[in-house]
């Protein structure tokens, strides 16, 4: 199949830099009650009816059987990192108590694998699946949750530690708040609007103890995966200013400056805050590694509107918020409606450094791609190619990138938008789960090759 070789190659990048992919437990893992695992608050929330278009996310894209296939099309891109996530469930069942022997040698396996053809395991330790028995407990409401998290991280780094190089781990924890705990779009479903703020501040609680518990358990090369976006004023009211500037605050700067300065970046958030704030901030900004971005298109928000589009995962905001969002202006969309910016993402980079200076470590682009359907997938690749020159001219404003994960690797479940969303470079049929290279698979192995050729790894 093509790689769309008329393309001209992309520029250089550092040397060293990392070309990866990336995937989840939830989205791919499948065998969701196979050797031990339990379920998860995302299980549940599948259960009850809550993917979109009824596809059955307990077979996921059947990774936890077919492992072994996606690491040798993982080696067959030429890839230097594969960015998957460790399953809380699968590892302690009860999500706290007796670890799974089983489930944690799943990871033991997997790890092995990529190790033995060489490509470096990028673990994140929590990808949005929570045991359910925390999550009917309170999930990220409860400040035991936490900690939890903390004994878990502990097993799984007591493990795989001595072959890991590379450590996430939280993602996303904007999306956990707003559309899991806020709006109710996502697991586990409640609709708490700024009462859902406990949330964020137990999973940047979770990370400050996940990092403790890593370098005690002899880890090293720690980060974690924060989304970032732009966002844009929809006009020049007081209302329309206001209105971006909180949700800049409240998708952004809420979860970066904790982490990487140790403070809320407004004082009435803070108070919102349940716990001991300042001693938990000592702990939450434990110094890291590198810093991860998820990067996927800008955000044009403004006042509440009548009319104002939901933008965030398709998600509509609640007339009770003091912002709305609006349609993004943008040429072209994927498949999922999301318009396409690449300059957005040197844009958001370059923010984040005059933002951070010195306090902003490495960064790894840790997610960044589209859903487009079809083999011939010429959209994606333009996408791609596209986000990859913003990054290098990121990198050439001096922000220190380090490495590139595309999302994904293959198809995968979109959370409650099932199998209708193929963000993947590899094609899955979900009857028989056979997998299929696309066009951009070839490309992206190209690209790599090519990279590789000039800044031998």
């Amino acid at each position: 199949m093509s790689s769309a070789s008329s393309m001209p190659p992309l520029p250089a990048f550092p040397p060293g830099f990392l070309w990866g992919a990336s995937a989840s437990a939830f989205q791919t893992e499948g065998a969701a009650d196979t050797d031990g695992k339990g379920p998860s608050g995302w299980d549940a929330f599948a259960a009850r009816g809550r993917i979109k278009d009824g596809s059955d996310a307990s077979r996921g894209t059947g990774f936890h059987e077919r492992y072994r296939e996606d690491v040798a099309l993982l080696a067959g891109l030429g890839a230097d990192a594969f960015r998957f996530s460790v399953s809380w469930p699968r590892v302690v069942p009860g999500g706290s108590g007796p670890v799974n022997a089983a489930g944690l040698g799943f990871y033991d396996r997997l790890v092995d694998e990529l190790c033995a053809n060489g490509i470096a395991p990028a673990p994140t330790l929590y990808h949005w699946d929570t045991p359910l028995p925390l999550d009917e407990a309170g999930g990220w409401l409860n400040r035991d949750t936490a900690y939890r998290f903390a004994d878990y991280v502990s097993a799984v780094a007591d493990r795989l530690a001595d072959r890991v190089p590379l450590w996430i781990t939280v993602n996303e924890p904007a999306e956990v708040t707003l559309l899991g705990y806020a709006l109710g779009e996502h697991a586990p479903g409640k609709q708490l609007l700024f009462d859902a703020l406990p949330a964020a501040h137990h999973q940047l609680l979770a990370h400050g103890l996940g990092v403790a518990a890593l370098r005690a358990a002899g880890a090293t090369n720690i980060g974690i995966a924060v989304s970032h976006s732009p966002v844009r004023a929809a006009g020049t009211s007081e209302e329309d200013r206001f209105g971006a500037d909180l949700y800049d605050t409240l998708t952004n700067w809420l979860f970066a400056d904790p982490i990487l300065t140790g403070a809320y970046p407004d004082e009435n958030v803070a108070a919102l805050m349940p716990g001991p704030v300042a001693e938990d901030l000592a702990v939450i900004a434990a110094p890291l590694d590198w810093y991860g971005v998820n990067y996927y298109h800008p955000m044009l928000v403004g006042a509440p509107a009548q009319d104002a589009l939901g933008d965030f995962a398709g998600v509509g905001m609640p007339a009770e918020l003091p912002f709305g969002l609006r349609e993004t202006p943008s040429e072209e969309r994927t498949a999922f409606g999301w318009p396409v910016v690449p300059d957005g993402l040197r844009e958001m980079l370059v923010h984040l450094k005059d933002r951070y200076g010195d306090r902003l470590p490495p960064v790894y682009i840790t997610e960044n791609g589209c859903s487009y359907d079809g083999l011939d997938d010429r959209r994606r690749i333009t996408f791609l190619d596209a986000h990859l020159r913003a990054l290098h001219r990121a990198i050439g404003e001096g922000v220190d990138v380090r490495g590139y994960f595309t999302w994904s690797l293959t198809d995968n479940i979109e959370w409650v938008e099932g199998a209708s969303q193929r963000f993947g470079l590899v094609h899955i049929d979900y009857a028989t789960m056979e997998r299929t290279p696309k066009a951009s698979y070839a490309w992206y192995r190209d690209a790599i090759a090519a990279q590789h050729a000039v800044r031998p790894r």
